[in-house]
C-alpha cells in the first residue's frame, strides 16, 4: 500500500523532525523543526504535507503562496523509502494545492551541497533558472 499524503497535524511532529534530521543535518537555527513547524502552521497550514505509511512519517513537503509566486520547501523522503514515487507524489499534491489558490509559477531552491536533487526536479518539469539568491536573517532567530 503506498503512503497517504495528508496535511500535517501535531501527531506528525516527531516523525517530521526525525525525517528532517536525516535529510537536512545541521540546520541553521531558523530552520530547526521546533521553529519552522509552528511558524508554518500559523500561515497556510494546508500547504504542509506529510507522507505517512503505517503511522510512520516517511516524507514531507511545505509550500507557500504569496499571491504571485508559489514556493516549495523541505521536500524530503526518508532514505529507506526513496525511489518509490513518494517525493513525486508530495510535489504533485503541493502543486495541486498551489494551483487551486491561483498560483501559476512555482519556485524552489536547492542547496549547492544537494545539487544532485536537481535531476529529480527536472523529471517533474522544473528547469534551472539563472538567478542570484539572496537572504537576510532578521529577528532573534
Amino acid at each position: 500500500m503506498p503512503p497517504k499524503i495528508v496535511s500535517y497535524s501535531d501527531e506528525h511532529f516527531a516523525g517530521v523532525k526525525a525525517l528532517w534530521d536525516e535529510a537536512f543535518p545541521d540546520p541553521k537555527a531558523w530552520n530547526a523543526a521546533h521553529v519552522v513547524i509552528p511558524a508554518k502552521l500559523a500561515v497556510q497550514r494546508d500547504l504542509f504535507l506529510v507522507a505517512v505509511e503505517r503511522d510512520q512519517v516517511v516524507g514531507s513537503a511545505m509550500a507557500g503562496y504569496d499571491g504571485h509566486r508559489g514556493w516549495l520547501y523541505t521536500v524530503a523522503v526518508l532514505e529507506a523509502f526513496r525511489r518509490r514515487g513518494i517525493g513525486s507524489a508530495l510535489v504533485c499534491e503541493a502543486e495541486s494545492r498551489l494551483v487551486s489558490l491561483g498560483c501559476s509559477k512555482i519556485n524552489l531552491q536547492i542547496q549547492p551541497s544537494n545539487a544532485a536533487v536537481a535531476d529529480f526536479y527536472k523529471t517533474l518539469g522544473y528547469d534551472v533558472e539563472e538567478r542570484i539568491s539572496m537572504g537576510k536573517v532578521v529577528g532573534d532567530k
